[in-house]
């Protein structure tokens, strides 16, 4: 998917998504320990992507969207993160 997709991104996440089959957006990601540290700090980035996907899905269109957190995202709060993804599901729902 990542040679053959798109990409967007900021500061926060990282997003490669393509076009699927399945008539709905799905969602995969990726928090790195280095990214956010002990197990607490990745499930909170984990929550917000989550949630965050589950209330821009409808607005998405048929894609397959892998998130990545970068460096920033350990240390942004809650309200940054959710800015931060529901400027790229903007960018990725524009047509």
């Amino acid at each position: 998917m990542r040679k053959a997709g798109r990409r967007a991104g900021d500061g926060l996440f990282g997003i490669h998504y393509m076009a699927n089959d399945c008539g709905h957006a799905r969602l995969g990601m990726a928090v790195g320990l280095r990214v956010a540290g002990n197990a607490v700090r990745r499930n909170r980035i984990r929550r917000c992507v989550r949630e965050s996907f589950r209330l821009h899905q409808h607005e998405l269109p048929q894609i397959d969207v892998f998130v990545s957190a970068r460096g920033r995202a350990g240390d942004a709060t809650n309200a940054e993160m959710f800015a931060s993804l529901k400027h790229l599901w903007l960018q990725i729902a524009r047509p």
